[in-house]
């Protein structure tokens, strides 16, 4: 059965492009132009991933993109002209999975399309655990000892893919590679927002911190 894509776009010239090449990729495409139209459409028949744009009439993508977290773990790309690394931080805090920059080739839009859906339908372990750290995959609940700790959508895909690899050596590469599926550019400091993100919520009081900087390398997910 052809796996289903809600594509929220109010241009129409690129609504019509992204509707022709992604059914002539084998996939069943519903097109809808504005916020609430787009969430109306998620929720009445929920697809296995949006191709949401920003700059919308009504609620914005953002506002779109929060909604459509809160009401499950669909899979979202974000497409839009918006390039800052601020723009993309508040994309991936609103609960984005993937960011796509306008002017875009369709063949790397269709490869980020392949490669989030193909992360949704791995199955893993239930229950990752890491000293006094458990992370429970099913319900995206995290807690230390006995605190619970809230993470937006980013920060625990960052720290999931952590503690699927305990005491490794995580290269900023790698981590570039799996969580944001492809490479910021050596000037961007992204990676290290999210890791002063994760410790923050990680470590309050005398609790010891867990994800360690290995310099010129990368991070290790590790007790000191």
């Amino acid at each position: 059965m052809a796996e289903r894509i809600l594509v929220i776009e109010d241009e129409q010239r690129i609504a019509d492009f992204l509707k022709r090449g992604l059914t002539y990729e084998g996939f069943q495409v519903d097109v809808r132009k504005d916020g609430e139209s787009g969430l109306k459409a998620a929720r009445d028949t929920p697809p296995d991933l949006v191709i949401l744009d920003i700059m919308l009439p009504g609620l914005d993508g953002y506002e779109v993109c929060r909604r459509l977290r809160a009401g499950g773990s669909i899979s979202i790309l974000m497409l839009t002209a918006k390039d800052s690394v601020s723009d993309r931080v508040k994309g991936f805090d609103a609960g984005a999975d993937d960011y796509v920059v306008k002017p875009f080739a369709f063949e790397e839009l269709i490869a980020r399309v392949r490669a989030l859906l193909r992360r949704s339908r791995v199955t893993e372990d239930t229950i990752l655990h890491f000293a006094d750290l458990v992370l429970n995959v099913s319900t995206r609940e995290v807690n230390r000892g006995t605190r619970k700790i809230d993470l937006t959508t980013k920060e625990f895909d960052l720290l999931h893919f952590f503690l699927r690899h305990p005491r490794q050596v995580l290269s900023r590469e790698m981590i570039y590679d799996r969580i944001w599926g492809y490479d910021f550019g050596g000037e961007s400091n992204i990676l290290e927002v999210y890791i002063r993100y994760l410790r923050t919520k990680l470590e309050t009081g005398d609790e010891s911190r867990l994800i360690q900087t290995v310099r010129g390398v990368g991070y290790a997910l590790r007790e000191e």
